[in-house]
């Protein structure tokens, strides 16, 4: 007999949709000792928030997010609004005492992710920041590799994150997809957005960032409202930084949303004294590995089809074959956060490991400032403080 857990989610766009899928879903596929119960949605929009209420079964709708996390019939707070709210509603839900997801990134600024990862850990809550990205299988399988020592001592990690939906001038500033572009709302451009999903898939795989050198660049510096009236585009568009890692290792980042042709290109590579890996998220379910220690004349990358009940998540989906794809992250990603609470264990990456990206995001936005190298904060492993 499963427990339930009521959720409060906040904002019902793109990510909120994702969201509540996985919560549909997550007891179909997994055996757990927690049942998500969609009880509240907060949106500022009534007759937006009842429409999807309805269409994904949210019990009521509130148009202040404070009435959730006032609300004593709910156990967590699942943030998926823009990142301008992540900070007043997570300090709300900490102070009384309710478990919180949040989407990535965790804050605006270093100074909110610090302030929000002190508040979490205060309330002693179990916490999480949706960088659904570790739950892709392939990609777990990839920390299996290393962790497993078959490359040995890693030399490089190299990340790329391409997409091109901005570079028409004419796509305006803050409506539902494009507050991206709006500093006020955002925070960052690209840093946070895009990059942070490299950076954190790069300290879980690699370790910590200890040093970066970046540069931006803002390709489109005047763009329109969706009023029409005029506004300067503050945030980058581009983000490129080197980076070295506390192992001695050397990185390369690319975050655009200039590059023409290419969607959703999340990728990395890491080459070590005994193997290599090679992962795009635009083919998820295959993750390339070369291994130095086959015979010489086997020698070469291979393709594996992350599909078999021995890879990662992959017993509780489909027959050796199936592929499983972006929504399915989410689906893993809360039967971990849920299997973790029934542990007592704590769930990863939580509000710590968030606030360890932040301070690479901010470390790299300041070396583009100044031109000079920067240092990133040392956050890692946990520490309380």
């Amino acid at each position: 007999m499963t427990k339930p857990l009521n959720i409060g989610m906040v904002g019902c766009g793109f990510m909120g949709r994702a969201h509540s899928n996985a919560y549909h879903r997550v007891n179909q596929f997994f055996d757990l000792a927690y049942r998500p119960v969609l009880k509240a949605l907060a949106e500022c929009t009534k007759e937006r928030g009842e429409d999807f209420a309805r269409r994904w079964g949210w019990q009521r709708v509130e148009t202040d997010w404070r009435k959730l996390v006032e609300a004593p019939d709910i156990n967590l707070i699942d943030i998926c609004s823009p990142n301008h709210t992540h900070h007043p509603v997570a300090l709300a839900a900490a102070t009384r005492g309710k478990m919180i997801l949040c989407e990535k990134p965790l804050a605006m600024n270093l100074e909110q992710a610090r302030e929000m990862t002190q508040a979490v850990e205060k309330s002693g809550q179990p916490n999480m920041v949706s960088f659904n990205y570790r739950r892709v299988p392939a990609i777990s399988l990839a920390r299996q590799i290393i962790d497993e020592g078959r490359l040995g001592r890693i030399f490089h990690y190299r990340a790329t994150y391409l997409q091109d939906w901005t570079i028409s001038p004419k796509v305006p500033v803050g409506g539902r997809a494009t507050w991206r572009l709006d500093k006020d709302i955002a925070g960052a451009g690209v840093a946070g957005d895009l990059a942070a999903h490299n950076i954190d898939t790069a300290v879980w795989l690699n370790g910590p960032v200890s040093e970066v050198c970046g540069m931006t660049e803002i390709f489109i510096k005047d763009r329109r409202r969706l009023d029409g009236s005029a506004v300067r585009v503050e945030i980058d568009d581009v983000c490129t930084f080197l980076a070295r890692f506390a192992n001695g290792s050397n990185g390369t980042f690319e975050a655009t949303r200039y590059a023409r042709g290419r969607k959703n290109k999340n990728s990395f590579e890491i080459n070590g004294e005994k193997g290599s890996l090679y992962f795009d998220l635009e083919n998820m379910h295959q993750l390339q590995y070369f291994s130095h220690e086959d015979p010489s004349h086997l020698q070469g990358w291979r393709t594996i089809l992350v599909t078999g009940a021995e890879h990662p998540y992959m017993a509780n989906w489909w027959v050796p074959g199936c592929v499983i794809g972006y929504e399915h992250t989410f689906v893993n990603e809360i039967a971990d956060f849920l299997r973790a609470i029934e542990k007592g264990e704590r769930v990863r990456p939580d509000f710590r490991d968030g606030l360890e990206t932040q301070a690479v995001v901010e470390a790299v936005l300041e070396s583009a400032r100044t031109g000079q190298w920067s240092k990133a904060e040392r956050l890692h492993p946990f520490a309380g403080g």
